[in-house]
């Protein structure tokens, strides 16, 4: 008796549907498909905004999602700065090397490591805060606001709103903690704009590496796989002349990201910054 072929779903073609964007390879996924997976795994950066701005019901909605993100011993030591005004914010993306993006999105939220709240707690109380002068208290800070960061994206982009990072927000922490008025112990992490994507430029999904270079069980695969990286440059760039943006080679963005103290356009500098906001970072 010759066996049935298995029944193909709606789920199963949005599930290969959804890795064929993320990989460009002959990735498959299985298994139960919901709306989550959906908005996760459909994620892109938006660099071009309508000019419609962000009711607060959703920036409400983003935030309470944000606090729903794990926080190392319940510290919470991340804020965010909701930024909508046009000159603060063209003061802000002069930081970030005046990008499209900010200036087009209506929102700039500025994510912050935060111990600036926890520390006055402690000494309101006549306690001791000395923990929060290690680096172990920045990183804290850091992956808290990073965490609450990543939940916020999620739910703007289940919204049908886009984001972009802007790491470039770190070029200059000093200005940055001038132009927002941060008191010592707080740091900013990065921005996100924030916006209705603008349709008339749709914004594609970008590849990522293939899962056979970024997935190792029971410990550290060092086997060289060489056509991983040719591959993924070949997927990387036919997406870069689907997007009519610039075609270079991953590896070689790489090579070019990190070589020189230069492109790291001011981030070198990070530490003392750091120091001079108020983290001592022993």
């Amino acid at each position: 008796m010759t066996a049935l072929a298995p029944v193909r779903t709606e789920e199963d073609d949005r599930l290969t549907t959804l890795a064929s964007e993320r990989y460009r390879n002959d990735q498959r996924l299985s298994g139960d498909w919901n709306e989550t997976l959906d908005t996760l795994l459909s994620h892109r950066s938006v660099r071009n905004y309508l000019p419609k701005a962000v009711p607060d019901s959703v920036l409400h909605l983003a935030i309470a999602a944000a606090q729903s993100a794990p926080s190392s011993s319940n510290l919470q030591a991340w804020s965010v700065i909701a930024v909508a005004d046009e000159a603060r914010k063209s003061r802000l993306n002069t930081v970030a090397g005046t990008q499209r993006q900010i200036e087009q999105a209506p929102l700039l939220l500025i994510w912050l490591a935060d111990i600036n709240r926890p520390r006055k707690i402690a000494t309101d109380d006549g306690a001791p805060a000395e923990g929060l002068d290690y680096v172990e208290s920045f990183l804290l800070g850091v992956i808290d606001a990073a965490l609450a960061a990543q939940n916020a994206v999620s739910a703007l982009e289940s919204l049908g709103l886009g984001t972009c990072y802007i790491g470039a927000i770190r070029n200059d922490p000093e200005v940055v903690a001038r132009e927002l008025e941060l008191p010592e112990g707080v740091f900013p992490v990065f921005g996100l704009t924030v916006g209705y994507p603008d349709p008339a430029v749709p914004a594609g999904v970008k590849p990522r590496l293939p899962q056979s270079t970024v997935l190792h069980r029971e410990r550290y695969d060092t086997t060289p796989r060489p056509d991983d990286l040719k591959n993924y440059n070949a997927a990387l760039g036919r997406f870069q002349a689907e997007q009519s943006i610039p075609l270079i080679d991953w590896t070689e963005q790489v090579k070019n990201r990190i070589g020189t103290v230069e492109a790291l356009k001011g981030r070198h500098l990070l530490g003392a910054a750091a120091r001079k906001l108020g983290f001592k970072l022993k």
